[in-house]
């Protein structure tokens, strides 16, 4: 694996820092394992600085013209196009993502990028009462929020960065953000792509950082909303700082998606999307994915047989090697994670492993791949149904009757995404409804279209990204009622 890292600076609008106030972070590479990069870390007094810089442009920025934002967001787009095969290998350094999976993401951040450019210049508010019908004009105005502070984990950063950047830029919100210090590559590209297409000074800073860095952005007071994507645990740290400001935010967590599979679906496409999704995809380390496969009796062992056979054929390795469907998991904490989970499920007899289970031997011995594993007969209400796996694995189950597979569906603390493979199509509606997730995605319909919301509910968070309700999210809308000037006391 060709191991040339990007030096990553500390961008605070268009500023280059090599060091921070937090330190240092070593980054190691993801298959040898041997450090990579010194990677510099802000600290509360960067994130203050970086306040300073959007503070200063804050009101010029609100004031740019809608079609110049949009220009800027539509370079930035072709520019990421442009480099398309850099920030896959970006990724592939990162975390160990596949050319293939890192180029689709990519794409998806193109795709969301150019979606919030075409917003720029079509929001807008509605007239809701004139002089003639209530004796006053009301209307409403969009407005931007002000500073918004981004916090992103590590699976998938340029997804993520061009799924809240790209909307929050768009209506005119200046960006404190802060990617996750493990992944460190792709941001520092994207942020160099950011100052190229033309993104103002101070308008946008971007920079790993600290708990502490963290921390002070959810509480800056000039930042005025939290958009977060990771996991629960520090959703619930972040939520208790933004109570304790009045702050709002925007919570995209983890999922245990459930995918139902009925016997009119096309079994074998099914099958196929299946492993891609929870083994292929980012190595299964991604929220929205159908880590339960609810698999109806009269077609299970059909159906287990063709995933055991697909998941055969995905190629474990470098994940710059084009033949390799599955990279390694993030780091040593992930596989020791990981192989407790699978251990306690064996030692519950809770169910049967009828492929991998363990870590990946021979030459990948010593980093961090876990054997591509198929979990089948699974207790629903084990840890290993309920807890999100994080890695290459797939959990199968079997069901009866369409009331059983909802039941075991709904039986998580998770809402993020549910799936339905089926060419039944009252069927589809019929289950549709009673799934509790905030998005429901039939015979492969894909989960993060721009132009639709996703979000979750339960542990899942809350708020949307995506469509018309992502870039609201980055909006607050201003009521102006003019009256005709009556007297208070009319005489």
């Amino acid at each position: 694996m060709a191991s040339a890292a990007p030096a990553v600076h500390l961008h605070l609008g268009h500023e280059q820092r090599t060091s921070g106030s937090g330190g240092t972070h070593p980054h190691l590479h993801p298959v040898s394992q041997q450090t990579q990069a010194d990677i510099p870390l802000a600290g509360a007094k960067e994130v203050e600085e970086a306040v300073a810089k959007a503070v200063a442009v804050q009101e010029s920025w609100r004031r740019t013209a809608p079609e110049v934002r949009r220009d800027i967001l539509n370079r930035l787009a072709d520019l990421l196009e442009a480099n398309k095969a850099e920030l896959a290998r970006m990724a592939a350094l990162d975390g160990g993502t596949t050319l293939m999976v890192g180029e689709r993401g990519v794409d998806t951040a193109v795709g969301w990028t150019r979606y919030y450019a075409g917003w720029c210049d079509k929001m807008s508010g509605e007239l809701i009462s004139t002089f003639d019908t209530r004796g006053e004009l009301s209307y409403t105005v969009p407005e931007p929020i002000g500073i918004v502070g981004i916090i992103i984990t590590w699976n998938g950063p340029l997804i993520s960065l061009g799924m809240k950047v790209a909307a929050a830029l768009a209506a005119g919100n200046c960006v404190i953000c802060k990617p996750a210090e493990i992944t460190p590559f792709a941001p520092e590209m994207f942020a160099r792509l950011c100052k190229e297409a033309g993104v103002p000074d101070g308008v946008l800073s971007i920079f790993p950082g600290t708990g502490e860095a963290g921390d002070a952005i959810v509480r800056h007071k000039k930042i005025r909303k939290i958009s977060f994507t990771g996991g629960p645990i520090t959703a619930r740290k972040i939520l208790t700082a933004c109570a304790e400001e009045i702050k709002p935010s925007v919570m995209e967590l983890g999922g245990k998606s459930a995918s139902l599979v009925f016997p009119d679906c096309d079994l074998q496409a099914a099958a196929e999307r299946a492993v891609f999704w929870t083994v292929g995809c980012l190595s299964g380390q991604g929220c929205a994915l159908p880590t339960r496969q609810l698999v109806h009796a009269s077609v299970y062992d059909d159906f287990v047989a063709r995933l055991k056979a697909i998941i055969g054929q995905f190629k474990v390795g470098d994940p710059t090697d084009p033949t390799v469907a599955v990279g390694p998991v993030i780091n040593k904490a992930a596989v020791d994670r990981i192989l407790g989970m699978f251990e306690r499920a064996k030692a519950d007899g809770a169910a049967k492993f009828e492929l991998g289970g363990g870590r990946c031997g021979g030459e990948l011995a010593d980093g961090n791949f876990i054997e591509p594993t198929l979990i089948v007969d699974a207790d629903p209400d084990h840890e290993i149904s309920q807890v999100e796996i994080f890695g290459p694995a797939v959990v199968v189950m079997k069901f009866e009757t369409e009331e059983e597979a909802i039941a075991i569906a709904n039986n998580s603390e998770y809402g993020l995404a549910a799936m339905i493979q089926s060419n039944d199509l009252q069927r589809v509606h019929r289950i549709s409804e009673r799934l509790s997730a905030g998005g429901v995605y039939v015979n492969g319909g894909f989960q993060i279209n721009p132009y639709t919301p996703f979000g979750g509910i339960g542990i899942s968070g809350f708020g949307k990204e995506g469509g018309k309700a992502g870039i609201d999210e980055f909006l607050h809308y201003k009521t102006v009622t003019i009256g005709v000037g009556a007297p208070i006391f009319p005489k």
